[in-house]
């Protein structure tokens, strides 16, 4: 009896940390994008605020976030803007995982929320942001910055697709995270740790 009436109670908290976890994971992609689909999805009454992020769904953040979404997304398919842009891009993504982690993270105690959201929004942003720095530095060097053109795409469709899942579909987007914080440090290891053969034997 004890468990089933605790089953109800948790779920609407851990369904909103697939959501957090999911929007903060498209920041890492894109910082602007999941913040706008974020306010819209808000401002149509598909997704609960927590009290004091209710701004968000407010027509100046959406105007506004619109115009920053516009704008990030243009710059990013400028050659070497991009690289530019990924200096403050990743911990300015940190920052927006985080918030947009807090700001949805509803039926939990706030000093629980800000945990998750530092530690799991802000780390899953700067994972995955850190590793797309690192890929497109990688694609510059073998491509003169020919393929950041590609890499833009498809980070672009990753931030969409994933902000989209975690409001819609909040245990698969949950899932896509895990998934794409493991693929993010087992990237960076090898981006980072891969070394040429080893000399002698």
């Amino acid at each position: 009896m004890g468990e089933g009436s605790l089953g109800p109670a948790l779920w609407p908290g851990l369904l909103s940390v697939a959501v957090g976890l999911g929007l903060a994971a498209a920041c890492g992609f894109r910082i602007f994008v999941p913040l706008l689909i974020a306010s819209l999805a808000a401002r149509f009454g598909h997704l609960p605020l927590t009290s004091g992020f209710e701004w968000l769904a407010g027509p100046s953040a959406m105007i506004a976030l619109s115009t920053a979404t516009v704008l990030e997304i243009g710059a990013y398919y400028i050659p070497w803007l991009d690289h530019a842009l990924d200096t403050v891009a990743t911990p300015t993504a940190v920052v927006a995982g985080m918030l947009a982690s807090a700001a949805v993270l509803t039926n939990l105690p706030a000093p629980l929320r800000w945990a998750i959201a530092i530690v799991g929004g802000g780390g899953a942003a700067g994972l995955i942001q850190g590793s797309s720095v690192l890929l497109r530095l990688k694609s510059s060097l073998l491509t003169g910055g020919a393929g950041n053109f590609a890499v833009s795409t498809l980070e672009l469709i990753g931030a969409v697709a994933v902000a989209l899942l975690a409001v819609l579909a909040p245990l698969a987007a949950a899932v896509a995270v895990v998934l794409l914080v493991a693929y993010a440090i087992r990237t960076t290891g090898r981006l980072v740790f891969r070394r040429g053969p080893a000399a002698g034997g």
